[in-house]
């Protein structure tokens, strides 16, 4: 990979870590009820699982192993959008942050995808 992929890999880096710290803030900030408490912990674990599986992406040793790695974070980047869902609409939470989430987690998914299929072109 060459240095202007590496350099926008590490900025994504910085970008999913950042969204994990907000996806972190926003579980701290649900309410205890057992809905919300359920798709708070999920949500949890995808969207904290973006970042580290980026991580590893990032220190892929071959377009294949990256290919690979964004994959998983793709899935958990879609199932982070699904427990978004659900919050706002199943469990009625009322939380700017969520929309603005999804709408990151959109960015991320869109820059992933553009990622994949240009790696997959070489």
């Amino acid at each position: 990979m060459n240095s202007n992929h590496n350099h926008a890999n590490y900025d994504f880096r910085k970008r999913t870590k950042a969204f994990a710290v907000e996806i972190i803030h926003l579980y701290a900030s649900l309410s205890k009820e057992a809905s919300v408490q359920v798709c708070g912990k999920q949500i949890l674990r995808s969207g904290t699982s973006i970042a580290a599986n980026f991580r590893e992406a990032y220190r892929a040793r071959s377009t294949a192993e990256f290919i690979s790695k964004l994959g998983i974070c793709l899935q958990e980047a879609d199932e982070t959008q699904l427990w978004l869902e659900l919050l706002k609409e199943g469990c009625n939470v009322e939380n700017n942050k969520i929309d603005v989430l999804w709408q990151e987690c959109d960015e991320l998914i869109a820059i992933m995808v553009t990622w994949v299929k240009k790696s997959k072109g070489k």
